[in-house]
């Protein structure tokens, strides 16, 4: 039937569209919570999306050489819900009903991990399209490696849902403008360009001429497109799917709500449930005779992907097959690095790489001591990725094997290192993808100070459990002249609040190369691995590498220790020679080294007790803000550290003026006995 919104041309509602739009006006009733402006203003581009041209499996959504999907605009998760149900995916009505319900499948937004089908978490905006740039990186980086003449085992699409506050993020600018710079021609995004955000009608704040700005990226726009009308988004669709060498911008004319009578086109339909009257009406409106979650027999047929997502699975099947007939070895290392299983010899061959950096014991900065590390450690992992926020001879991320991504199709546009230019937010986002999409162990890199940049796509990554790899460089006042703005005194603290945020500060080589291999060996969340500008002294000796592993130990013994001595990174250093002034002085103290205090804190009660001792008094040492280390120096502790922003001088000239010297933490030791 046609029916005519307040805010648009004449539209041909069907059942197809409105089974999407009713999905999402009963839930988010139910819930009394929700978005369903954008589910009941994006159903057509949906349904000629997902029932058209998406390549999927319901009944296996981690199919290797699926379509990716990323609905950016996560906070319309009913149009995803709806779409996965319909479509076949284990998402039953029940939790349709139960949506952004204590222990739901249908969270508040979408979650990876959480909800089959779904490919990442969104919500903070800008983030998913953001990690859609990194799926399809993943995808050209891969098909690169992978695919053979008559034989492309890699070769999917990513596909965006994305909003005005999505482009009004400055994420969107870093991650898109590196699309287009990179060529990503599979990825394919549309705008949903309604003109209304939750303060109301954005003209009033949000006036960029959009297509001018992402043809300016490098992508191949398609303007003006009628969001309702099912064969116009088919024909910009084709048109998106033929060109291979940009990625495409379909920028949709649509009216938010399209289906509430009285509320479509406005802020009102935005974040609110619709209310019963309104929803009625709308009910109506799009010609929905049926009550509350029901969905007719023949709307499900039409809509079921199943036997559709089987077949093209098993073609692909097929043509694997036939890969692994002639090329074993490459068809092995695609299958192990889809399974993000590392290499059978990784346990043996990184053991020897960390026992030969250790024989070494040289004196180098951690961040030396890191691309030592990667050095060692990436002829190994083929799938190890790196990148860098324009910082690459200061953070030491490049090794002797790098070869950069460029636009380039095929093999030659392939690549291990990704030059990110300056955007540590775009880059995270873009790696959490990389990690997202499978086969790849991504590692990015700043200074410490801008890890600030990036913190939103930081928590990201640990809250959905990703295998994401931080260095940050000049992890401290030891940077020196460069002064405050650079000086990171609260950001290891800072990111140590993270939950699943493993944060590594490392004193020397060998702490520095088991930090990398406990990273790359964590298959349940991101690592941190904060590294000096100065060379720092080897302090482990004869340590085990078992040791350090555990995140915390005892570096340096002493018999009846009366205190203990608690230090990361460069103040390591500093405890040591404390230790040998107070044993001078008849005081006996037990030095500890505490890397990472996230997998400390994972051992068993017995062992951190054995390191940590109860009734023993304790002074932490860290060139950085204090209140961290009050948990474990209790009221009868000290904590030597920095609770003001740095200067401009020399490193030595700040260390001294901050306290950290010797006769300094004999006199705090001292002071607590």
């Amino acid at each position: 039937m046609s029916v005519a919104s307040p805010a648009a041309p004449k539209v041909v509602f069907t059942p197809l569209t409105g089974a999407i739009r009713a999905l999402a006006m009963d839930a988010v009733q139910k819930a009394n919570s929700g978005h369903p402006g954008a589910p009941m203003g994006m159903a057509e581009i949906a349904e000629v999306l997902w029932r058209r041209h998406l390549r999927h499996n319901p009944a296996n959504p981690q199919w290797a050489d699926r379509d990716r999907f990323v609905l950016s605009n996560g906070h319309g998760s009913m149009l995803i819900y709806a779409l996965l149900h319909l479509t076949g995916y284990d998402l039953s009505i029940d939790d349709l009903k139960n949506f952004r319900q204590f222990g739901s499948r249908t969270a508040g937004h979408p979650e990876v991990g959480h909800t089959p089908g779904v490919e990442t978490t969104t919500g903070p905006l800008g983030q998913g399209i953001s990690n859609a740039v990194g799926l399809a990186l993943a995808e050209k980086v891969l098909a690169a490696e992978f695919n053979r003449p008559g034989h492309e085992i890699v070769d999917h699409a990513t596909y965006a849902f994305l909003g005005d506050g999505c482009l009004m993020e400055g994420i969107s600018h870093e991650a898109c403008s590196l699309a287009g710079t990179l060529g990503l021609g599979k990825l394919i995004a549309f705008y949903d360009d309604n003109g209304i955000s939750i303060d109301g009608h954005v003209e009033g704040w949000f006036t960029d001429d959009t297509p001018k700005r992402f043809e300016a990226y490098g992508w191949q726009v398609i303007p003006n497109v009628a969001g309702h009308a099912p064969e116009a988004i088919e024909q910009a669709l084709r048109a998106a799917r033929a060109e291979t060498g940009k990625p495409t911008l379909i920028c949709c004319k649509t009216v938010i709500g399209l289906g509430a009578p009285n509320k479509a086109g406005s802020h009102d339909v935005h974040g609110a449930p619709l209310g019963a009257d309104e929803i009625a009406a709308a009910r109506t409106a799009i010609g929905w005779n049926h009550a509350p979650f029901e969905i007719p027999a023949d709307v499900y047929a039409a809509w079921d992907a199943k036997a559709k997502g089987a077949a093209l699975e098993g073609e692909w099947n097929a043509r694997f097959a036939a890969y692994r007939a002639a090329f074993p070895e490459l068809a092995a290392e695609f299958a192990r690095r889809m399974a993000g299983q590392l290499p059978a010899d990784w346990a043996a061959a990184s053991a020897k790489a960390i026992a030969e950096i250790a024989a070494k014991a040289e004196n180098i900065a951690t961040r030396k001591a890191s691309q030592n590390a990667i050095n060692a450690f990436a002829p190994l992992l083929p799938e190890l990725i790196g990148g860098s926020a324009d910082l690459a001879g200061s953070n030491l991320t490049l090794w002797k094997g790098s070869k950069g991504v460029s636009k380039t199709s095929g093999a030659e546009g392939g690549g291990n290192y990704i030059y990110y230019g300056v955007r540590e937010f775009g880059m995270t986002a873009i790696a959490n993808g990389l990690a997202l999409h499978g086969g790849l162990i991504p590692y990015t890199a700043t200074f410490l100070v801008f890890s600030d940049y990036a913190r939103n796509a930081i928590r990201m990554a640990a809250l959905m459990k990703q295998r994401q790899i931080m260095v940050y460089t000049h992890d401290s006042i030891g940077l020196g002249e460069d002064g405050p703005t650079h000086q990171p005194v609260e950001h290891v603290a800072s990111l140590r609040l993270i939950p699943n945020l493993d944060v590594w500060r490392t004193a020397d080589a060998t702490e520095t190369a088991v930090a990398w291999a406990a990273a790359i060996e964590r298959r349940d969340g991101p690592s941190v691995l904060a590294l000096s500008r100065q060379n720092l002294p080897t302090v482990t000796g004869a340590i085990a590498a078992d040791s350090i592993r555990r995140g915390g130990y005892v570096l340096s013994d002493a018999a009846n220790a009366q205190a203990v001595l608690i230090a990361t990174g460069s103040e390591i250093k500093l405890a040591l020679d404390a230790q040998q002034a107070l044993a001078a002085a008849g005081i006996a103290v037990r030095v500890v080294s505490l890397p990472c205090a996230d997998v400390f804190e994972r051992q068993d009660k017995a062992y951190r007790e054995s390191v940590l001792p109860r009734g023993i008094p304790r002074v932490a040492i860290e060139a950085g803000v204090s209140d961290f280390w009050r948990k474990y120096v209790g009221l009868d502790g000290a904590v030597i550290g920095i609770d003001r922003f740095g200067e401009s001088a020399p490193a030595g000239e700040l260390f001294k003026f901050f306290g950290f010297t010797v006769d300094n933490v004999v006199a705090t030791v001292k002071d607590i006995l």
